[in-house]
């Protein structure tokens, strides 16, 4: 098998677009090389705990109404691309991440971390949900079928946040400035949503490397 981390955050549109073109080209080579493992990069880590009015927030970062609406732009005309419903009307506030990074993380130790990102991805980005919200966060955990008494329980604590932070920062340390960034066998960085076709063109490259390996 072949380490493909993924550092990401789930209300960044492109991490949203990226998975849909990495999981169609998985989908076109099921005997793919790939352990997927999530790691957590917060695009907004000084983002208050209640977040923040999302229409404020994006004229905030992007200068005014004008500017916020030329930078989603071509995250639009990408999502329709690959396919997805973003759902940009529907989201009222954009949250602190920092409690869905550590359903993530629980999640990958019952090895459910995908069905998880897609479920948050779902909630924030189609149901316009709000994924900094601990009861929102305990039912998307009961959808991918972990205990969403347990999650509720240790979202009330601060288990994992020192560890979040941390890892969130020895991402930044490796040079990570934007996600989604694609590590491939700890190796290879890939940044940005890739096109299915780049994928493609990577596993077939791995498979030829093993064939050559085992002749």
């Amino acid at each position: 098998m072949v380490k493909l981390d993924i550092m990401s955050d789930p209300i960044c549109p492109w991490c949203y677009i990226g998975k849909a073109n990495l999981d169609r080209a998985l989908a076109q080579r099921p005997d793919h090389p790939f352990l997927i493992t999530w790691h957590p990069f917060q695009l907004n880590p000084d983002m208050p705990k209640s977040g923040m009015d999302r229409r404020t927030y994006l004229e905030t970062k992007f200068g005014g109404k004008d500017g916020a609406v030329r930078a989603y732009a071509p995250v639009v005309e990408h999502a329709e691309a690959a396919g997805l419903t973003i759902n940009l009307d529907a989201i009222k506030k954009t949250p602190n991440t920092i409690d869905a990074h550590r359903l993530i993380h629980w999640a990958g130790i019952e090895q459910k971390q995908t069905p998880v990102v897609d479920a948050l991805f779902q909630a924030y980005f189609v149901d316009g949900r709000d994924i900094g919200d601990s009861d929102t966060l305990a039912d998307i955990a009961d959808s991918a079928g972990l205990d969403a008494s347990v999650v509720l329980r240790l979202l009330a604590t601060e288990e994992d946040i020192k560890d979040i932070v941390d890892r969130d920062a020895a991402a930044r340390g490796m040079g990570v400035n934007s996600v989604p960034t694609f590590i491939v066998g700890s190796q290879h960085a890939v940044p940005g949503a890739q096109p299915t076709e780049l994928w493609l063109k990577v596993m077939d490259d791995l498979a030829e490397q093993e064939a050559a390996l085992n002749a």
